[in-house]
């Protein structure tokens, strides 16, 4: 399932795992320490210039990430003055066949395609073709009315009503899907757009990714073209992602990854199956750090839209009551570093990812990896971190 809360959160239960023996913890953790090594030496060399000891700790806090958490890959890429300066990979893509992670791997994004979704409707917004204030219904008329309208405003902000998954079990034919849908966007109706609303839009803030769906029909409506196809030509080409593409589970895709979990003894296995057809706009691609590091260049120097639509795009949310909202639209926000924040995270079998930036220092951070339940915010925070902090050397 999608979890992409963009407050950085523990899970109590995840954590609650069987004590392993002291020995069998040294094991894995000399494991993964080897592939860290075998991936950063199979890394491409990067063109970017990130200070030398910023670029040390950044490998010394992803080392220490991966041992203690017996992550499988990671690949990070770091953008600074607005500019992409670094990427590396660790670890392994493909523990199987022994393939290292690279900047150029290609992961589940899971949630992290929710910004990808809001900034198409944003772009749609800015030049006249939809309003976010109009009922979803004007671009959407598939989906069945609801006792209040609901805006596309509201579902950018999970403040519509629309219910989440119905549970985090495997075994929900929704959250734990096996079924392909040539035709995503109506296919990922069919599961939620006869349900009732959780609460009355705008009432309440109820993370919702089934919401993104429905944002994907309206774009489709306001647009006259595919969602997929929209997002390709107005999102991921001007912003350079040449690889970021839909996870079609039976389609041949180079460099993409083996997907992982972590059983409650610690063993590494293979993750659940998912097919995400039917939620692409809210935890349907993939990418790499190299891309999402290029959509967070296009974000700060206003490639994709003009910096007042982003500003709105990244303004939190109030509810009805005249309370705010951490999330904006299809972003969240926050201040926990001592700055304005925006990004997302994301979670979904075999995959936790989490990307940041920092508007007023143009300074980003890009962590994904292929293991569920990792908590990839925790190392994205802790990186973050590093490239802020006052005192590092000058630039080599």
């Amino acid at each position: 399932m999608t979890l992409g809360l963009y407050t950085p959160f523990r899970c109590s239960v995840c954590d609650a795992e069987e004590a392993l023996t002291a020995n069998s913890r040294r094991l894995r953790r000399f494991a993964t320490a080897v592939l860290v090594v075998f991936g950063a030496l199979y890394s491409p060399a990067q063109s970017g210039q990130l200070d030398q000891q910023k670029r040390s700790q950044l490998e010394s806090a992803v080392a220490r990430y991966m041992a203690a958490n017996s992550i499988p890959g990671v690949s990070v890429a770091v953008v600074e003055n607005g500019e992409y300066v670094w990427s590396k990979g660790f670890g392994m893509a493909d523990l199987e066949n022994f393939v290292p992670a690279t900047p150029q791997t290609l992961y589940r994004l899971a949630s992290i395609s929710k910004p990808l979704t809001a900034t198409a409707a944003m772009e749609l917004w800015e030049r006249g073709k939809l309003d976010l204030d109009a009922p979803v219904q004007k671009y959407c008329p598939a989906f069945p009315q609801k006792p209040w309208p609901i805006s596309t405003r509201q579902l950018l902000g999970h403040l519509g009503g629309i219910r989440h998954y119905k549970s985090e079990s495997q075994d929900d034919p929704e959250g734990g899907n096996t079924m392909h849908f040539d035709n995503p966007i109506q296919g990922g109706l069919n599961f939620f757009a006869a349900d009732p609303l959780v609460a009355q839009p705008g009432i309440k803030f109820h993370y919702s990714t089934p919401g993104f769906t429905l944002i994907g029909c309206a774009i489709e409506g306001a647009s006259g073209e595919k969602y997929v196809d929209f997002v390709r030509t107005n999102v991921l080409g001007p912003a350079g992602m040449t690889v970021t593409r839909v996870d079609d589970r039976f389609a041949i895709i180079p460099h993409r990854t083996r997907f992982y979990h972590k059983e409650k003894s610690g063993s590494v296995v293979n993750a659940d199956w998912l097919d995400s057809s039917y939620k692409i706009p809210g935890g349907g691609w993939l990418s790499s750090a190299d891309d999402m590091a290029r959509f967070e260049v296009a974000m700060l120097h206003n490639t994709l839209m003009k910096s007042s639509t982003r500003e709105l795009m990244w303004t939190p949310q109030k509810l009805a009551d005249g309370s705010t909202s951490r999330y904006a639209l299809g972003w969240g926000t926050g201040k926990d570093l001592g700055e304005p924040d925006v990004g997302h995270g994301g979670g979904q079998q075999g995959t936790s990812t989490f990307f940041m930036i920092l508007p007023q220092r143009g300074t980003g951070i890009v962590v994904l990896t292929n293991l569920d339940g990792a908590h990839s915010v925790l190392l994205a925070t802790e990186l973050m971190k590093i490239l802020i902090a006052p005192g590092t050397g000058q630039k080599k």
